[in-house]
């Protein structure tokens, strides 16, 4: 069976933190923020290479955390922005699993085999990750060495 290959999405897909307010906007529970955000990478790009490595048997999957702000109906709001933004940005990406949960769940939690790979910005997350775990900046350069 092949490896999982998860994305984090605020700072490592999505620059929520370069949204103007998006704290303030975030306390005031309005998930615009999510989908203000622009994309870090090209996602023409990564949409390619995320769909090679499906058609070589890997999974791919999103590994997200709701507002630190959080309340049920606000969660449901966030969890659509984000859905927005990813069709929005990565439309063409057919998605193995898209889990966003509770902020400060660990993302270890969703692991589906031992070599899965995490791609997240927050350093907590890679070094609490069972598999391997990159830097957003090392998306690339990880996607092309899958598909050798």
């Amino acid at each position: 069976m092949k490896k999982t290959i998860w994305f984090d999405m605020d700072g490592t897909l999505a620059s929520l933190y370069d949204v103007k307010d998006w704290l303030l906007k975030l306390e005031a529970h309005d998930p615009s923020p999510y989908i203000e955000a622009r994309p870090i990478h090209n996602m023409s790009r990564l949409a390619r290479y995320l769909n090679k490595v499906r058609k070589l048997g890997y999974k791919i999957g999103i590994i997200s955390w709701l507002s630190k702000v959080s309340t049920p109906d606000y969660d449901k709001e966030v969890i659509n922005a984000k859905k927005e933004w990813l069709n929005k940005h990565l439309n063409s990406v057919d998605w193995d699993k898209i889990i966003i949960t509770d902020y400060g769940t660990p993302k270890s939690n969703f692991i589906m085999g031992t070599d899965d790979i995490l791609f997240d910005d927050e350093l907590s997350n890679r070094l609490e990750w069972f598999g391997v775990a990159y830097e957003p900046k090392d998306i690339f350069e990880v996607l092309k060495t899958l598909q050798c």
